[in-house]
């Protein structure tokens, strides 16, 4: 039976080897193409423009207004009235603190053409003329905090179109659509509102991570990843996911990025998730538009007030939108996962225990040492347990001389002396099921939470979300050459050995098995973890470090605790 448990034990540890190594990134091949025109939601679709139309549609030179706000900087295109240009003041694209800041929405002149435009469509087989995607929008005004830019377009048939954009000391914009009807008859619109990324990203490739198309609508969230769009938008001309109905948001998000539209949440709208196949490149939309048309009588006007969220992920942040501004699960954004009752509280414990101490590494050693303290008295149990083994080898060496060519007989003589010395084999594997899912809430908190970005620890660890950047295999840098070109196994940070030798001397203090394959089995365990962490962000590493350090000095207290000497054994002393 013992032995069962002992393969047991074996197969969980392979099992959670390859399950680790599968969140590490696939390589993803990324075509990038320039804009063509784009699709317009909830209305008759334009057809795409040829090459030389599109090079007319997106002049590098267009009159913009001005966005300067708190956290961004950017401008508006006056050309088809698209918010097209953000960039995050508060970050950069690496460590190195002269790199470009992040920009999050790029025009269509770009190589990589992301932007949110709002406008309007009128019911199949109407004549009304709207702004469309060459339309150039009159403006003035500049956005920013207490500032409103202010856009107008007249028709030149009665109907005059005008958007008002503002942002507030952070990342969320107010957008207000609105029509008024000099005309002589009744116009019938539905104003909509797209957010459009007219390239295939570049994504991390984790299993744990989702970027793509994002919402919660009718309540539940929904996550539509960009191949997924694409396999069902060519089924679905092109719609990967239709929801009507009121309330929730949607948009696409990144690693870290969100780009979000949160609408009035009383409207009826039709939402979609749209994959676009155009002039070969893969563009993808997230969109709404009114459900039922807004009735404009002459003399009349109509408005439909959106917010726009685009910025960083920040998760004190993303809560505080949700509560102030009642958006249903916006913190969803972030992705948690499946452990998000465990992953969310394991965050706000890190950021708290950050708020005090001013370093999210030594924020991550302090969690720890709570953790230990948390389970203390059931790994108390568990550890008790292992050092009563280790005492029992002398007795099980004599039973498997006694019974050496009766195996049936050596397992109920070897149960009967666990069941005498209450004496559990498989007690070694609790400690290590408890921290499965503390590891992995870990994991996930470390590797989405843009709180984790950048931030470092001590030494040559300046970003703890990703991998140690020292390597072994090329000296530490002194050969000028990256091994890892060859295979990702060849990187073997400091951290990683640090763990593995962590590993190691952990196993030292635990009672061997019993059998001399299965001893030199599990030998190789620190090695295989060794090799599996070296590709994990490095705060995970020191995380796994610091956490056998605590065990082993948990399990030395307790095996001095359980020495021979100590009326533990009795039996056991008096037939020695």
């Amino acid at each position: 039976m013992d032995q069962k448990r002992l393969f047991l034990a074996i197969a969980l540890s392979i099992a959670i080897l390859f399950g680790f190594q599968m969140l590490l990134p696939k390589p993803v091949a990324v075509p990038h193409d320039p804009v063509v025109a784009a699709t317009q939601a909830g209305a008759p679709v334009a057809r795409p423009a040829t090459p030389a139309e599109a090079a007319s549609l997106v002049p590098k030179n267009v009159p913009r207004l001005k966005i300067a706000a708190a956290r961004l900087t950017g401008s508006v295109s006056l050309l088809g009235a698209r918010i097209d240009d953000v960039v995050l003041t508060d970050y950069r694209e690496t460590i190195d603190p002269k790199s470009p800041n992040v920009r999050i929405l790029e025009p269509r002149s770009e190589t990589q053409p992301y932007y949110v435009q709002f406008g309007w469509s009128a019911p199949p087989g109407s004549t009304m003329k709207l702004p469309d995607n060459d339309t150039v929008w009159a403006g003035v005004g500049e956005i920013g905090p207490g500032k409103t830019g202010k856009l107008a377009w007249d028709n030149g048939a009665g109907l005059m179109f005008g958007i008002e954009i503002g942002i507030d000391a952070d990342y969320m914009f107010t957008i207000k659509q609105t029509v008024h009807n000099e005309a002589g008859a009744p116009a019938l619109l539905f104003p909509w509102a797209r957010i459009r990324r007219d390239y295939a990203p570049a994504v991390s490739g984790y299993y744990v991570l989702h970027e793509g198309m994002i919402g919660v609508l009718d309540g539940r969230l929904k996550e539509v990843t960009y191949a997924t769009a694409k396999s069902d938008g060519e089924k679905k001309a092109g719609i990967a996911l239709e929801q009507t109905g009121a309330g929730g948001w949607m948009g696409i998000t990144d690693k870290y990025w969100l780009i979000a539209l949160i609408p009035d949440q009383t409207a009826q709208l039709a939402t979609s998730f749209r994959h676009v196949k155009e002039g070969g490149s893969d563009r993808y939309q997230v969109d709404f538009a009114a459900k039922d048309p807004s009735i404009v009588a002459p003399g009349g006007d109509a408005a439909l007030v959106t917010k726009l969220f685009a910025g960083a992920k920040v998760v004190k942040l993303l809560s505080r939108y949700e509560e102030a501004e009642k958006i249903p699960n916006f913190d969803k954004a972030v992705d948690w996962g499946w452990f998000e009752l465990l992953t969310k509280p394991i965050f706000y414990a890190i950021d708290w225990v950050y708020g005090a101490v001013g370093n999210f590494g030594v924020a991550i050693l302090v969690f720890t040492f709570f953790v230990k303290l948390l389970f203390f008295p059931l790994a108390n149990k568990s550890y008790r347990s292992m050092s009563k083994m280790k005492l029992l080898g002398p007795k099980m060496t004599e039973l498997r001389e006694t019974y050496k060519d009766q195996p049936a007989e050596l397992q109920k003589a070897t149960m009967a002396l666990y069941k005498s010395e209450k004496v559990n084999p498989a007690a070694g594997c609790l400690p290590l099921l408890i921290q499965i899912p503390v590891f992995f809430s870990l994991y996930k908190v470390i590797f989405v939470t843009i709180e984790m970005r950048q931030a470092p620890f001590f030494g040559w660890i300046h970003d703890l979300s990703t991998v140690d950047p020292t390597n072994i295999f090329n000296l530490l840098g002194l050969i000028p050459y990256d091994p890892a070109v060859i295979s990702p196994y060849l990187h073997m940070g400091i951290w990683p050995l640090i763990m593995g030798i962590t590993m190691f001397l952990q196993q030292k203090l635990n009672p061997p098995p019993p059998d001399p394959m299965q001893a030199k089995l599990f030998q190789f365990m620190p090695i295989m973890f060794t090799f599996m962490m070296a590709g994990f962000p490095a705060g995970l590493v020191i995380y796994w470090s610091w956490n056998n350090t605590l065990t082993m000095a948990q399990q030395w207290y307790i095996m001095r605790q359980t020495r021979l000497d100590k009326p533990v054994f009795p039996r056991l002393r008096s037939k020695s």
